[in-house]
C-alpha cells in the first residue's frame, strides 16, 4: 500500500484534484490518501498558509499530490520543495492531439533546479528608492541538478542535454553553472551530447525550433519561465504536469495556478493534474499502471469528444475524469 499525501490547495486545485483522485482509485493499486491543508483559504482559517502538520504529512508519505496555491504560493509550494529538499523539478513539454498545440511532434523535458537561485527569496530593503534580492548558485546544487538531467537523458533514451544560463551577464553565478555543466558532461561522453544557450536565445529557439530540444537543464527562475513558454507550445497550462523529486521524497503538481477566474465553475482542465499523477506512478515504479493511464488519456484526447473549454470543448472537469476512467476500463 502506498501512503499518498493529498494537498488540494486553492481554487481549481480542489476541482482537478478530485477528478485525479477518482482516476487513481479506479486503478488496481492500493492507495491510502491522507489530506492536508495549505494555501490562501488555509491562511484565512488557520493563520498560516502551510501548517507544520501538512509538512509532516508530506514528509512521511511515499509521495505527495498538490493541486494549486493562490497568493500564498511562495509560502506553500516553494517552502514545501525546500522543506522536503526536492531539488529537481521535472516539467515535460509534450504534444497531444486536440489540444491546440502549435507543434505536433514535441516531447522534451525541462529539468529545473528547485532549491536555490532567486527563489530563495532572500530580499531586503536597500534604500528608500530600491531593494536587493540575492541570487544564490552553488557548485553542489548545480552539479546535483545537472547530473540528474544527464541521468534522466540516459535513462529515457534522450541523446542530448541543453544547459541554459546567462553567463555572459551573470558571469559569476551562471558562469559557475556553465562550468559545472561541462564538468559533468565529461562523465557521459559518448553517451549523451551537451550544448548550452543563453536563456534569451533559448526563449526564441523554443518558438522557432522547439523540436531540437530533448532535455533542458537550468536554474530556478529560468526553468519556471521557460516551462510556461513550453506550455504555450502544447495547448496551455492545462496540459503541463510536473514532478518535484528529492533523495527521500517527491511531490507532483500541475504547473498551472489556482485560476480564481474560473474556480467553482467546474470547467478546469484536469489533464495536467492527472498527468502529474502519471508521473507519480513512474516514480513509484508502477510502470504498467503508468502506461495504462497514459494510454487512457491519449484515447480521450484522440477522440476529442470530452474536452474542457480551454481545449475548445464543453466538458466539465468531472466529465473529463470520468472519460479517462471509462477508457481505463
Amino acid at each position: 500500500m502506498y501512503n499518498i499525501a493529498v494537498i488540494p490547495g486553492d481554487g481549481i486545485g480542489k476541482e482537478v484534484m478530485k477528478a485525479c483522485i477518482n482516476v487513481l482509485k479506479s486503478l488496481d493499486i492500493d492507495f491510502n490518501f491522507t489530506y492536508g491543508e495549505a494555501g490562501d483559504e488555509c491562511l484565512l482559517e488557520n493563520g498560516e498558509a502551510l501548517p507544520d502538520t501538512t509538512i509532516e504529512l508530506a514528509k512521511n508519505a511515499d509521495a505527495c499530490l498538490f493541486g494549486a496555491a493562490g497568493e500564498t504560493a511562495a509560502d506553500v509550494i516553494v517552502r514545501l520543495r525546500q522543506e522536503l529538499n526536492l531539488f529537481a523539478n521535472l516539467r515535460p513539454v509534450k504534444s497531444y492531439p486536440n489540444t491546440n498545440a502549435l507543434f505536433n511532434n514535441l516531447d522534451f523535458m525541462i529539468v529545473r533546479e528547485n532549491t536555490e537561485g532567486i527563489y530563495v527569496a532572500k530580499e531586503e530593503e536597500y534604500t528608500e528608492e530600491g531593494a536587493i534580492a540575492r541570487r544564490i548558485i552553488t557548485k553542489k546544487a548545480s552539479k546535483r541538478i545537472i547530473d540528474y538531467a544527464f541521468q534522466f537523458a540516459k535513462n529515457n533514451n534522450k541523446s542530448k542535454v541543453t544547459g541554459v544560463h546567462k553567463a555572459n551577464v551573470l558571469k559569476v553565478t551562471d558562469g559557475l553553472f556553465k562550468e559545472v555543466l561541462y564538468e559533468v558532461a565529461k562523465d557521459y561522453e559518448g553517451e549523451v551530447e551537451v550544448e548550452d544557450f543563453y536563456v534569451d536565445a533559448t526563449a526564441m529557439y523554443l518558438i522557432t525550433r522547439p523540436e531540437s530540444f530533448e532535455v533542458i537543464v537550468t536554474t530556478n527562475l529560468f526553468g519556471d519561465i521557460l516551462s510556461d513558454e513550453g506550455a504555450g507550445l502544447v495547448g496551455g497550462l492545462g496540459m503541463i504536469p510536473s514532478g518535484n523529486i528529492g533523495e527521500d521524497g517527491a511531490l507532483f503538481e500541475p504547473v498551472h495556478g489556482s485560476a480564481p477566474d474560473i474556480a467553482g465553475k467546474g470547467i478546469a482542465n484536469p489533464m495536467a493534474m492527472i498527468l502529474s499523477a502519471s508521473m507519480m506512478l513512474n516514480y513509484l515504479e508502477e510502470y504498467e499502471a503508468e502506461e495504462n493511464l497514459n494510454n487512457a488519456i491519449l484515447t480521450v484526447l484522440n477522440e476529442g469528444k470530452v474536452l474542457t473549454p480551454d481545449l475548445g470543448g464543453t466538458a466539465t472537469t468531472t466529465e473529463v475524469g470520468e472519460a479517462i476512467i471509462s477508457a481505463l476500463n
